[in-house]
């Protein structure tokens, strides 16, 4: 009887740490998507592109999308490879000028966290803050940019929040936008632009 009467709590217990996990998950994407944009160099690129994918792995797997996140962390890991590998190895980390990129990364975080836990209801609100904040920041660094490994790096991150955000409709889209979503991460900072040296 004790132990019937005990797993309620446990299953309790069980939930909570799933939410703060995805909590944590999300706020690492966040992160990522954040020091993508404050970045300019490719070890700061790298830190927040792996910092995205694995925010989205995570939320991935406590959705029971196990294939999927394991493609987009293998993806990333190429990602990251490729960025290390190639060019000059710097951090770029807020360059002179780079007020605005705070603000934009700091503002859109709050206005995320608010429409994904006020303004938007029902269950993966970590998900929706995840998905909302970076696409808003990638989509921010694609336009703040010319140079072609911030632009490459901020199109993966894009890439890799929409099959997120795929998660979020009424119908199960599986994993294929997560394989999808890897396949573009790879492949973008594989590409000659984002391997030049002078990059």
């Amino acid at each position: 009887m004790a132990g019937c009467a005990g797993r309620p709590g446990i299953r309790g217990y069980a939930l909570i740490a799933d939410s703060f996990l995805t909590a944590v998950a999300a706020f690492a994407a966040w992160l990522g998507a954040a020091t993508i944009v404050l970045a300019d160099g490719r070890r700061g690129l790298g830190v927040g592109i792996a910092l995205v994918a694995v925010g989205f792995t995570a939320i991935a797997w406590s959705d029971g999308v196990w294939v999927g996140g394991g493609f987009l962390l293998v993806g990333c890991a190429i990602a990251v490879i490729a960025l290390l590998r190639a060019g000059p190895q710097d951090w770029g980390l807020m360059p002179a000028g780079s007020t605005s990129r705070v603000i934009l990364a700091v503002a859109v975080g709050i206005v995320s966290l608010w429409m994904a836990a006020s303004v938007t209801t029902g269950p993966g609100a970590s998900l929706r803050f995840a998905s909302l904040a970076v696409l808003a920041l990638m989509a921010g660094r694609l336009l703040q940019t010319n140079a072609a490994v911030p632009a490459l790096t901020g199109a993966a991150g894009l890439a890799i929040a929409l099959a997120g955000a795929s998660q979020l409709g009424p119908n199960d889209s599986g994993f294929a936008p997560y394989v999808i979503a890897a396949m573009v991460t790879a492949g973008a900072l594989l590409l000659p632009a984002a391997r030049s040296h002078g990059a």
